[in-house]
């Protein structure tokens, strides 16, 4: 009798274990984050289908990998709150109609012992438009300010729910605005600016590009100024960015992540895809817009399975064919979180790897030697 009870205990653990924690773990990150869109009871029978099932376990799972970042973690918020760091930024500065804070992280003394102002790096942060916050990219901005020889501000921005992709467009915007009037006091050429962004920051960066190209009415900024902004942006430079949102929405149900993901909730619906889309804003410039395009410079990791490298290719592609100046570098074996992660610690892998695309492009877009 105990034999056959052990012999039953095996296959029921291993049910409960294939079957049970993969559920369990689906449900709970559909209750936490969005169950299926659809009418009624049908979005739980959409929920339980195996096959999403299976893939919202595994998304889960690989986020796990995350914790290998536990060393960096503790760097940067130790880093942020060290008083003796001052020196290299000045914090918490407010700017824009919302009164969203920025960093700003000066360049080596060196590079502020002249009286020429340097040039200016906004780097705009990811995190799928749902999160992310600028203290977690200090140490980010202090290397880049160093190896790019640049000011760098790093601007926080408001995120879903806070407000849509347009908020956070305006808010860029605004940004941009704070760094025509500082450029004198904080010594930085507000006329030679170089936009960052890392995939969701890479989308916003395109995006604010191209509505202040359009002189979007939405923005609430003077066409004149637009203008202005715009001529003093010499060029983006995106990492492992999303550029056509239909294109992302189609890999996220591949994966079956796209009720849980924050990007349809953040662009007011599928609907309003192409509206949030570059490659479709792209599109519809006439020739004197185009013109006015800044050059860019896609960096994606072949081993990226959050956001596919054909993102950066097929928008490559039709920069290309608009005649719009763009340099494409595909790195092989880096993967989402490295491309921003490995750029924060000289003693990361891919750090030299990616710096030393990102300072070619860079030095292309400032016109440096």
């Amino acid at each position: 009798m105990i034999g056959w009870k052990q012999h039953v205990s095996l296959p029921v653990a291993a049910g409960a274990l294939l079957v049970g924690l993969p559920y369990s773990i689906s449900l709970m990150a559909q209750w936490m984050y969005g169950w299926p869109n659809e009418p009624g009871y049908k979005k739980y029978i959409e929920a339980l289908k195996p096959r999403r099932i299976y893939c919202l376990t595994r998304a889960v799972l690989e986020s796990l990998k995350y914790l290998q970042y536990g060393k960096l973690y503790f760097q940067w918020k130790t880093w942020y709150k060290n008083d003796d760091n001052h020196e290299h930024y000045e914090k918490g500065i407010t700017f824009g109609r919302r009164g969203n804070k920025l960093d700003l992280y000066y360049p080596p003394a060196a590079c502020r012992s002249g009286d020429m102002p340097v040039p200016l790096v906004v780097f705009i942060y990811g995190g799928a438009w749902g999160s992310g916050e600028r203290s977690i990219y200090c140490l980010l901005a202090r290397h880049m300010a160093e190896e790019l020889s640049a000011v760098v501000i790093c601007p926080d921005y408001c995120t879903y729910p806070k407000g849509n992709v347009l908020a956070m467009v305006q808010d860029i915007a605004d940004c941009l605005v704070w760094a025509q009037e500082s450029g004198q006091k904080f010594n930085f050429d507000k006329g030679n600016i170089v936009l960052i962004g890392h995939s969701a920051g890479a989308h916003l960066c395109a995006l604010t590009t191209f509505f202040l190209i359009d002189s979007r009415e939405e923005l609430f900024i003077e066409s004149s100024k637009q203008q202005e902004i715009t001529q003093a942006i010499r060029g983006v430079i995106g990492l492992s960015g999303v550029y056509n949102i239909m294109d992302h929405y189609k890999h996220e149900q591949m994966r079956a992540v796209e009720y849980v993901s924050t990007m349809h909730k953040a662009m007011n619906g599928v609907e309003n895809f192409p509206y949030y889309s570059p490659t479709h804003l792209l599109k519809t410039f006439n020739q004197e817009k185009l013109k006015r395009v800044p050059p860019f410079g896609l960096l994606h990791g072949t081993s990226d399975i959050i956001v596919p490298v054909e993102s950066s290719t097929k928008f490559s592609e039709l920069l290309t064919s608009l005649s719009v100046k763009v340099s494409l570098y595909l790195l092989p074996k880096v993967d989402h979180t490295e491309m921003v992660t490995d750029i924060m610690a000289s003693d990361r892998r891919f750090y030299h790897t990616v710096y030393t695309c990102i300072k070619q492009e860079y030095r292309k877009l400032v016109g440096a030697s």
